[in-house]
């Protein structure tokens, strides 16, 4: 059996009919609504040929649909990405911006998310254009440019209070991964260290480069360490350095992604916040733990 999930943005209503009109036409069972508002459920005995079709009719009407099997929907890790993930920005960009060279830096993030450039050459080649940046910066742009993506924390509460571990897997900078992971309640967190000297960023990062195939060696560390198997992790990201973690999981959802994300990835919510990832689970919305 297969499960398919129908959520719209939280401050959207999801339309009875809508859902009945859906279910019936897959041949579905019972319709579940995890909230009266904005997210239902239903089963199904297979998916149909057309959901990418079916997916896409929906997008363009605010609404979100993961179909996937019923089983192991509640899963024991949580492996999120940060920037634009889990945080509403791309920390490199709001340092470059600080340092008044925002425009040049922002474009290289955009290609380089997109897949267009290398990930690991594009992030060389924007951190050297912060060397000389204060160390103090760093702090300043977390307190007045970083704002955490909706429904973060009561994704990673929920899940913990649920018996799951949660990680935040970054290519960005542990500088931030830091503070984020504490706020928001992840368990441990993985990135980028910039290297400082003098109480000034030098231009480069510590090696080896946290890109796309260490995000996918952070899912198979973590998954053996907690005994798990890839079926029992959720991943979440919004860039093409995240495309390897995001097919390697059980459940691999792009996040407002970019094109190339949501084109590969098998699975993606673009109206939703992020406690969508706990109605794909199965989580109703009275199941949620507020932190």
């Amino acid at each position: 059996m297969f499960t398919i999930t129908l959520v719209t943005n939280p401050a959207m209503i999801l339309e009875p009919a809508l859902v009945r009109a859906l279910r019936d036409a897959m041949g579905g069972g019972e319709a579940i609504w995890l909230d009266p508002n904005c997210a239902a459920e239903f089963e199904v005995a297979k998916l149909p040929g057309n959901l990418t079709r079916i997916r896409a009719s929906l997008n363009a009407e605010g609404v979100d649909l993961i179909g996937q099997p019923s089983t192991n929907r509640r899963k024991r890790l949580l492996l999120a990405d940060m920037d634009s993930t889990m945080i509403r920005q791309e920390c490199i960009d709001e340092l470059a911006a600080a340092a008044g060279i925002g425009d040049q830096v922002v474009q290289i993030t955009a290609r380089a998310m997109n897949g267009e450039l290398d990930f690991e050459a594009a992030l060389t080649e924007r951190v050297a254009l912060l060397k000389g940046l204060p160390e103090a910066t760093i702090a300043e742009v977390l307190r007045t440019r970083i704002t955490m993506m909706p429904g973060g924390a009561t994704l990673v509460a929920t899940m913990r209070a649920h018996g799951a571990h949660a990680a935040l897997v970054s290519g960005g900078f542990t500088a931030f991964t830091e503070a984020v992971a504490a706020r928001l309640g992840f368990d441990e967190h993985r990135a980028n260290t910039l290297l400082i000297e003098g109480g000034a960023l030098t231009g480069a990062v510590a090696p080896p480069i946290l890109g796309r195939e260490a995000k996918v060696a952070a899912l198979q560390d973590l998954t053996t360490r907690l005994g798990l198997g890839d079926a029992d992790v959720l991943a979440i990201g919004d860039g093409a350095n995240d495309l390897g973690m995001l097919q390697r999981a059980g459940l691999g959802v792009a996040v407002h992604a970019k094109p190339v994300v949501q084109a590969q990835a098998a699975h993606a919510i673009n109206h939703g916040d992020l406690t969508a990832l706990l109605y794909a689970q199965g989580y109703a919305k009275a199941e949620f733990v507020t932190p």
